[in-house]
């Protein structure tokens, strides 16, 4: 197996590190949407037994991400098209109004820790060759920081708990497809700003644009894929 999923667990809590790995390896497509997980490979590879695995798999398979068919396994999830669209369709509408709420609550400090933020994903090499923009989970995330930012539970729960680990996969995965990770960087400068002015009406705009940016951009490389016979990505 490969580099993510090679390298022998040491301590910690095992199953939190073998967590971190599986859903490392499904986040980038190492462990392919709709492949069906060996356990004793798994096992194998990471060098633990099987009761941390079996753990960990009930973890992700809580998250969404891996799915368990009786009489055959567990395999990783795997999303249609029409799936993806209106993932991301009420993506939009609440990310929109989480960044809506956010520009009129946000603190000093949430405006600083978006800047440094912005600046280290600045900085990646796959973000100024234009090849791709991978950000890491959660505090490390400018989605996940204005979600949180906007103090509003109920929607931290859907965009944070609920649908965040699927929305990783797009994220990751759309960020690969030619001409996108400079514009989505900027999209990002831009929201960043209209949060500064607290115009919640900008601010709100700028979150919709940026997001439905994303999904016209993968629905136009989808459909020149399929003009040229070339086989679309799974997500």
């Amino acid at each position: 197996m490969s580099e993510l999923l090679s390298g022998r667990v040491k301590a910690r809590s095992l199953v939190d590190v073998v967590t971190e790995r599986l859903e490392a390896a499904i986040i980038s497509g190492e462990l392919a949407p709709g492949s069906r997980l060996s356990e004793q490979g798994l096992a194998t590879s990471f060098g633990v037994s099987r009761g941390p695995l079996r753990e960990a798999i009930r973890r992700l398979e809580g998250r969404q991400l891996l799915q368990r068919t009786a009489n055959i396994g567990v395999h990783v999830t795997q999303l249609s098209w029409r799936d993806l669209t209106d993932l991301m369709i009420v993506r939009e509408a609440l990310e929109g109004m989480a960044c809506r709420l956010a520009a009129e609550v946000m603190t000093p400090a949430d405006f600083a820790d978006l800047e440094r933020l912005l600046t280290e994903h600045g900085e990646q090499h796959s973000v100024q060759a234009g090849t791709g923009y991978y950000q890491q989970a959660r505090d490390f995330d400018f989605h996940f920081k204005i979600v949180t930012a906007s103090r509003n539970e109920r929607l931290i729960q859907m965009l944070c708990t609920d649908m965040y680990d699927l929305l990783r996969i797009y994220r990751y995965r759309s960020s690969t497809f030619g001409g996108r990770a400079k514009n989505a960087y900027d999209e990002h400068l831009t929201i960043l700003e209209a949060l500064r002015t607290r115009d919640p009406d900008a601010a709100e705009a700028a979150m919709r644009t940026h997001i439905r940016n994303s999904r016209l951009h993968v629905v136009k490389r989808l459909e020149e894929l399929e003009a040229s016979g070339t086989p679309a990505p799974v997500f």
